[in-house]
This record gives structure tokens, sequence and C-alpha cells, in this order.
């Protein structure tokens, strides 16, 4: 291999392209699609393509393609889990969702109408089997991206075909679960198929998909002991029951596990039309329709039987000699019926000239979604239902790229991202299958971000590169508005706000093995429309809110060296962040909590990532990651017990590994081990016991996999995640010991 190559090789590779050196010593790089990462900034950037998924991954959801990706974790409960699927990075926890975007071919998925656990990216938009790369980008490194960069930015670029393609998959997926006294079987199933081709300047493709999956219980009815009372002579003591499980709860407090609740069937359809036409060799119009609908069932079962044996789930029982009172939401089950709707189109050049433009925009419509919860004990009859329709987002930009020579690469534009929350809950007769009813609140509120933005990245030496860069946002926060049951909309008051982002990075070549990168940028996070219209109504005034809550603004910079050869890379950086402002949930009273501003937050780590092909022997490729972060609150008024503390969700340690061999040209297998530190949920940490239910638990666990290639049009595959069957938890447990198996083929 030409040494101009050599440093470039593996990472190209990981992309999936393949690099050459002329006599002239221009390198050409060709391949499948690039990324759109702004890769000529000098700053991390990690990848793993569709094929190496495929090959080494147990992937039934796309966020399954992150799992072995340096300091990342999604906090994915169950196959199919579509809402509460949160993306960590370095710095950012599995309560902060804002804190970092998702794309797919351009078109964001992440779920900024709020910040945590329910708004989460819509990985449902996105099947593995479509995917043809996916890229990390580590920080707000980049001028392109908001301030809701500051973890991560996830790029997915999913397949358009060059010629006429097919594919089908079946996978098959189960787990035996045990928890307190639940002892279950669940099972998944899931059907996708593909058809693409090209002729001429047309290019297209269709994607459908089926997922029906048995999740285990998520959730768990419980009582704190010290709740129970003890009755008086001559009062009602209650239903005598047997079958409560004693343990404590993540502050150490004795309680009874009652039951489990929250086991989801979810069946989610899934359907993907992309169309491009070239206009010329250097003007491409691109479409992409995305639907996405989901059908849930959540039910729960009580642990507490009577003296005749019968299941208990309502009124006054008594556990030990006390008498508990059991509320209807302790064993509520719940429905939801959602469609979700995604439009992306773009104009773009992709020419060799010295300039190119591109403009795009997008839609993510929550065509419907209705959540069905019960307001009574019984199976059938009142309830209320919590309609989002309406609620979305849109976005759209102009981007300019000038070429300067060889040494100046000019990134431009503008854009425009509204999000637009719509929430109507109203009470009707059947929780079920119920519609209108009588309105019980509503709340509704927008936003929205406009920037402005360039930077220069001058290779102002051969060995020298660096980029500057600056970024302009004018955020607004309008419409918002609330009411309780007696229907009287009260207004928010509107906000609006600037700031300046600016970001640097630079490297040095030291050899063709060693480079040297520094990177430094500040984000913005503006608060969202949950967080920001929030409160209730009293006396026909909004109370419990912060009508001046502040955006986060993070200072983030790394230092890192890279040395790399022909077959693999190794890679140090020193990463720290400094957040002021930082946006959390916390008590305003004894009985409320609200979104209130943490003062600062600081993390100081270091990230090892090592990649390696054909490692001690022929056909072995290694990749492993290694993170440590110090994450501590320094500053916080409305908490002062949270300072010195741990940030929420950020463990101190967490690694990856994962091992793939190839034996001849039909058999490959994968070992990976993933681990977690110790963590908190809470601002304070007064929660150390995180193996029990609502807490969050350090584990380590294993996954295997065994791919079978038949011939070039079938392959089959069978894997383990979790093969070592730990139990471990974030709020709700993770999956144990998961079986899948899949068939493959390929026109």
């Amino acid at each position: 291999m030409n040494m101009q190559c050599k440093p470039l090789a593996v990472a190209l590779a990981a992309m999936g392209f393949a690099c050459t050196a002329q006599a002239d010593h221009t390198v050409t790089i060709n391949g499948g699609r690039p990324t759109s990462l702004p890769t000529q900034i000098p700053t991390t950037i990690e990848g793993i393509t569709g094929a190496q998924i495929e090959d080494r991954i147990n992937a039934f959801d796309s966020e399954d393609a992150l799992k072995y990706l340096p300091s990342l974790n999604v906090r994915k409960r169950f196959i199919g889990d579509y809402d509460h699927a949160v993306l960590a990075s370095r710095a950012s926890g599995t309560g902060n969702s804002a804190r970092s975007m998702v794309f797919a071919d351009g078109i964001q998925l992440s779920n900024l109408l709020g910040n945590g656990a329910t708004y989460t990216p819509r990985w449902g938009l996105v099947t593995p089997e479509e995917i043809e790369r996916v890229d990390v980008l580590y920080g707000p490194f980049s001028a392109a991206y908001a301030g809701n960069s500051v973890g991560a930015v996830v790029d997915f670029q999913t397949r358009m075909p060059s010629r006429l393609e097919a594919h089908a998959k079946l996978s098959w997926e189960g787990q035996d679960f045990q928890q307190y006294s639940t002892d279950s079987r669940h099972t998944g199933r899931q059907a996708s198929a593909s058809l693409g081709d090209r002729t001429g300047a047309l290019s297209w493709w269709v994607n459908l998909s089926r997922l029906d999956s048995d999740g285990q219980p998520i959730g768990f009815a419980n009582k704190l002991l010290s709740a129970g009372v003890a009755p008086k002579p001559g009062e009602a003591g209650g239903v005598p029951v047997a079958g409560a499980v004693s343990d404590r709860n993540p502050a150490g407090k004795e309680w009874y596990i009652l039951g489990s609740t929250g086991q989801v069937n979810t069946v989610q359809d899934h359907a993907k039309v992309k169309l491009a036409y070239d206009f010329s060799p250097a003007l491409r119009a691109s479409y992409t329709l995305g639907w996405w609908q989901n059908d849930v069932v959540r039910s729960v079962e009580s642990y507490l039987r009577d003296a005749a044996g019968a299941p208990v789930t309502s009124g006054a029982v008594n556990i030990g000699g006390k008498r508990f009172t059991l509320s209807p939401s302790d064993f509520a089950g719940a429905r939801a019926d959602l469609e979700h709707l995604m439009h992306g189109l773009s104009l773009k050049t992709h020419g060799r000239g010295s300039f190119n433009w591109e403009i795009a925009a997008s839609a993510y419509d929550y065509a419907r979604d209705l959540a069905r919860v019960p307001t009574t004990a019984q199976s059938a009859g009142p309830g209320n239902v919590t309609n989002m329709g309406g609620s979305g987002w849109n976005t759209l930009s102009l981007r300019g790229n000038w070429r300067a020579g060889s040494a100046h690469q000019v990134d431009f534009g503008a854009q425009r991202d509204n999000a637009k929350l719509r929430t109507h809950v109203t009470s009707v007769a059947d929780w079920m299958a119920g519609e209108g009813g009588k309105h019980v609140s509503t709340f509704n509120g927008n936003t929205r971000l406009e920037s402005l933005y360039a930077q220069d990245t001058w290779r102002f030496a051969p060995e020298w590169k660096a980029t500057l860069g600056m970024r302009h946002e004018t955020w607004q926060a309008y419409g918002g508005e609330i009411s309780g049951s007696a229907g009287k909309l009260l207004p928010f008051v509107e906000r609006r706000e600037r700031a300046w982002s600016p970001k640097a990075a630079l490297a040095w070549r030291v050899d063709d093995l060693w480079t040297l990168k520094a990177s430094a940028g500040r984000a913005v996070r503006n608060p969202t429309a949950a967080e920001l219209f929030q409160g209730s109504i009293v006396d026909d005034k909004i109370v419990n809110t912060d009508p001046n809550l502040r955006a986060e603004k993070s200072w983030t910079s790394e230092l890192s060296a890279e040395r790399t050869t022909s077959q693999g890379s190794l890679r140090a950086t020193l990463f720290g962040e400094m957040t002021r402002d930082a946006l959390y949930s916390q008590p305003l009273t004894a009985t409320v909590n609200t979104v209130q501003n943490v003062g600062k937050i600081r993390t100081r780590g270091l990230e090892l990532s090592h990649q390696q092909d054909d490692a001690f022997l022929r056909g072995l490729t290694l990749q492993s990651s290694l993170t440590y972060a110090d994450s501590e609150i320094l500053a916080n008024a409305a908490m002062p017990a949270s300072i010195g503390k741990q940030q929420p969700r950020v463990p101190k340690w967490r690694a990856n590994a994962l091992a793939s061999y190839h034996v001849g040209e039909h058999w490959t297998g994968t070992l990976g081990v993933r681990y977690s530190g110790k963590q908190f949920g809470t601002l304070d940490n007064s929660d150390p016991n995180g193996a029990t239910y609502m807490g969050v638990s350090d584990y380590l666990v294993a996954d295997v996999r065994v791919r079978y290639r038949f011939n070039r049009q079938w392959t089959a595959s069978v894997g383990i995640d979790n093969l070592n069957g730990e139990k471990y938890w974030a709020f709700h447990p993770y999956a144990q010991r998961t079986v899948s198996a899949d068939l493959k083929f390929d026109l």
C-alpha cells in the first residue's frame, strides 16, 4: 500500500471505501456512499458499515448499530422499545435525549419536542437491513449542527442502489425473564423486504418491515413498608393477601413489590420509499417518504392473592398486619395507537468543481398518536386518552461548500428548525376504544431555531490542518398554552434569545503513523417546548414553572493522539466539558418537581479506542474501547445537597470489546462484551441501591453471534445477547438472556 494511503486505510475501510494513491501524489477514494458528517474537521468520528453490522451484531433495531462504538449507550429495554431508547454519550446520561442529534439521510430523527425518556429519536424510521453505514461525530465541533450536538451526532446513511437489488429477512428472538415473582417467556418476530434499482437517471428504493415483539415487564407495582398502617381495634384491616415480595428501593428503604406492570406487546409496521433523479452528472434531486405505525398493549400481573387464591388488584389489602390501599394506577394497563410520517426533499450538486450547494427540507408528523389508560381498577370502564396528533417538527437548510484550491474548504449555510408540541387529554367512558370525550387538559407549545454558520478548514502546511467555525442562533419559544378541566387556555410568556457558538480544531500529522488533534467548541442547548412550557393551574394562574429558564451552555474540548497503520488504529482522547445552567427536573417544593437550571457541571475524562484487522491470526478482527468520565456537579442553588455529587447516569467507567473471526468464506463468529460502572439516577446520589426497580445499576454482559453464508444469496445467523443472564437496570429492567435467529436472502 502506498504510504500516502496508509494512514487513511483503516478509517476508510471502516467507512466502506478503498484508497489508492497515484504517481502525482493525489489520493483517490472509491466505494459506497460517504458519510454526510464533516470528515474534513480534524476531530473524533467513529463508524461502522451495514455489512459489518450484519456480520457481527445481533441487530433487531437500528440503534443496535451503536452497541460497540466508544462511550455510547442506548437505553433500549426490549426489542422494539420505541419511547425510552435514549442515546447517552461521554458527558450525557440516558435521561438527556436532547443532548444528541440523530439523522437518517439528512432527515432529523431526534425528537426535540422535549428532553427525557419519552422524547427519544425515532429509531423506527430506519431498519437495520437498509443501513449502508452509520457514523458518529463526538462533541459539538462542527458549526453545521445546533447546540443539541453537544454529546454526539449520529448519521445513518441508507441504501440507494446502482443496479437491481432485492433483499428479504426473517428474524426471531426469545428470552426467559425472571425477576421478583415473575417467571415468563417472551418472543418476537420480524420480517422485512427491500427492492431497488437504477434505470438511467432514476434510482429508487422500497423497504417494508413488520416487528411483533413481546417485551418483558418493565415496571413493578410497589408500596413502601412505612406507608402501611396498623389498623386500630374496630377498623377495617383490609383483605389479607399473600404474594408480596420484600425488597429495598433505590434509596435503601424497605418496600413491597406487588406485581409486574408494563409488559409491552408492540406491533410495528414500517415502510420507506426513496427516489433520486440525476438531472446531470453533478445535480441530484432526492425524495424520501417514511411511514411508521405502532399498536401497543401494556399488560399487568398482580402477585397478590386472597384466601381463595384469586388475584387482587384494587382496594385495601393487609400485608403482614398492615393495611395498604391499592390505587387504580398501581395495576393499570395501557394501550397506544401511533402513526407517524416522515418526508425529506433535497436538491444538491456533487460535482468536482470548486463550489457545491444543497437545499434540503424535511418534516416529521405525528399523524395519529393516542395513548390510553384506565382511571379505575376495572379492566374495562372509564379512562383518559392523551392525543399528541399534530405534534412534529420540520427543517429547512441551505448549504454551500467552496474549495479554494487545495488549501481551503469553506462550509456555510442557513437553517431553520421548527418544533410543534400538541397534547390534548380527554376522559372517555371506554378507555380501550372510546373517542372524543370530556376535556381534561391541553398543553401546547412551539419552538423555532434560526441559524447561520460558516467554517473554514485550512491546510496551511503539508502536515498541518486547522478548522475555525462560528454559528449564530436565534431561538424563539411561542404559542405556549395550558388548560385544566375547566377548558380555559392560559398563555405562557413568549421568549426570544440569541447566541454565538465558536468552534476550532487543529491537527498535526507527526509522521506516516501518528497524528495529534485538538478540538474545542461551544454549544448552546435551548429549552425544549416540554421543558419551558410546564406547570399547573391554581386560581386561573400558571404556577410551578420558571418562565426565565435558561439555555444550557457548554464548552467542550478534546485532545487526541492517533496511530494508524494498514491493519488497525489506536486512539487516546482526553476530553472535558463545562456545562452551565444544565436542564434537570428538580424538587421545587416538597411535592412538586419541575425543570430547573443546575448551575455548573464539570466532566473530565479519557477515551481509548482500538481497532485491528488480522489480529494475532488471519481473519480475526478486534475492536475495543475504554472510557473514564468524572462528571461532577459543582454548583446547584436549587439543590445544594447535589454539589460534589456525580451527574446522573454518567458512569465513571465504560468499556466495549468485539472480536470477530472469519473462517473461510462462509463462517463468522463474534464475541462482544459491554460494561458500565456504577451510576446514580438522582442529582444528590441518594439512590445507592441500583440493583432494584427504579435503580440504575452497573453491568457486564456478553454477546455472541454465529453467521453462515450458504452462497451469494442465502445467509443464516444465530446469536445470544446477554449470554451471562445479567440482571441490570436503568430505572426499568433491561432484557435478560435473549436468543435470536435470522435467515436472509439477497439477490
